[in-house]
């Protein structure tokens, strides 16, 4: 009978100590598990967001049953995610590369301090949920090392039939590869320097081709107008000559006709007399 008293003893005092752990234990992360129909199942920790994700405040405060009351029935969204003080509901998990131990999210839910709400020690930690509505939920890529980290803030719109829809910005990253090579900005521009030596050498090859047909076209002006003024010249000198009215050769005026047509001479004339007229002699008786 003691026997058995001391054993009830002993397993009151293990359910005791059982229960006080259990009500003592804060802010601890849920353990993954596979997606499961209409159910909220924890899908990890991870220390970054997802593209897809906005965050809302639930009225009742923070746990992960408000916020997937928040997430499934009024969102209708596939994923739900908690993290310190709010709430966040999309449609993709972060990338696989941003999982991280459980013992990350050690955030007690403000509502229900018992389980974790993301955490907040050494960075932003995230405890991540599906929802039930869809059990494949793909996660985004791993952002590039070139474009921002963090996506531009969404805008909630309403539609026509009153739900909520969402218009994400992601960043674009440029395709223009940067420059790594900076001695190259600041040496000198080989292309540039060769473009001008042969723009260079055009002009002056351009420059000695139009003296060089400048002076020959004044040359050859020079010589045709040469050639016109000889050719005047010789046509004004060896100009045909009138005809005389006998037919004849002109003879010398100052020869005597009588004697003109003589073959023999009587004596010789004297070049500085004119034998054309008839001289009048005076001698003394």
């Amino acid at each position: 009978m003691k026997n058995s008293v001391a054993a009830l003893a002993v397993l009151a005092f293990g359910f005791a100590s059982a229960q006080s752990a259990t009500s003592s234990a804060r802010g601890v992360q849920q353990p993954s598990t596979a997606p499961a129909p209409s159910a909220l199942t924890a899908q990890g920790c991870f220390d970054r967001n997802a593209t897809t994700w906005e965050k809302y405040t639930p009225k009742q405060g923070i746990s992960s049953g408000s916020c997937n009351d928040e997430c499934k029935l009024v969102q209708e969204k596939n994923v739900m995610a908690l993290n310190g003080e709010d709430c966040y509901c999309g449609d993709s998990y972060p990338p696989l590369a941003a999982v991280v131990d459980d013992k990350k999210c050690n955030f007690p839910c403000p509502f229900y301090s018992q389980e974790a709400c993301g955490g907040v020690d050494g960075g932003m930690f995230y405890s991540v949920f599906n929802t039930g509505l869809k059990l494949v939920v793909p996660h985004d890529e791993v952002a590039s090392s070139t474009s921002s980290a963090a996506s531009k803030p969404t805008t909630p719109t309403t539609s026509a039939g009153g739900a909520v829809e969402t218009v994400i910005e992601t960043p674009v990253q440029s395709s223009a590869p940067a420059s790594t090579d900076d001695s190259k900005k600041g040496g000198p521009n080989t292309a540039g320097i060769a473009a001008g030596v042969v723009v260079g050498v055009v002009v002056v090859a351009a420059i000695l081709g139009g003296i060089y047909f400048f002076i020959r076209r004044r040359r050859n002006a020079e010589i045709e107008e040469e050639h016109r003024r000889n050719a005047a010249v010789n046509a004004f000198i060896g100009g045909p000559k009138p005809p005389s009215s006998s037919g004849m050769s002109m003879s010398d005026s100052r020869m005597d006709p009588t004697l003109a047509h003589r073959r023999m001479s009587d004596g010789s004339i004297a070049d500085n007399q004119d034998y054309s007229r008839k001289i009048l002699r005076v001698t003394n008786a």
